[in-house]
């Protein structure tokens, strides 16, 4: 964010502009939003967001209990979508083996 508000700065504004919207326009309770971001967050990867979600879940009344449980849903998913893509991705195995399916990134 930081090199989007140096070198694209009317974006970054556009991106402030929308948090706006959604706090004004919230038809969720604080506790569930940041269950959400938090959520997201952890599948994103983004440590900042993660902390901030995490402390936000808490100011909003949110267990750590409740907090871990939402991680362990958010991993059981991610795993399961992950093994559901694979799965479709090399479900012809046999055909891979056998040379009859080509990588467009072998050379």
């Amino acid at each position: 964010m930081r090199m989007l508000a140096e070198f694209f700065p009317e974006f970054a504004q556009k991106l402030d502009e929308m948090d706006s919207l959604y706090a004004e326009k919230r038809m969720i309770d604080e506790k569930t939003y940041q269950f959400i971001c938090f959520a997201l967050s952890v599948k994103a990867r983004s440590k900042p967001c993660v902390l901030k979600h995490f402390k936000g879940a808490l100011e909003a009344g949110a267990t750590v209990q409740e907090l871990a449980y939402i991680l362990a849903l958010v991993m059981r998913e991610a795993a399961g979508a992950d093994d559901c893509w694979t799965h479709d991705v090399i479900g012809d195995w046999q055909e891979i083996i056998a040379g009859n399916i080509k990588c467009d990134c072998q050379k």
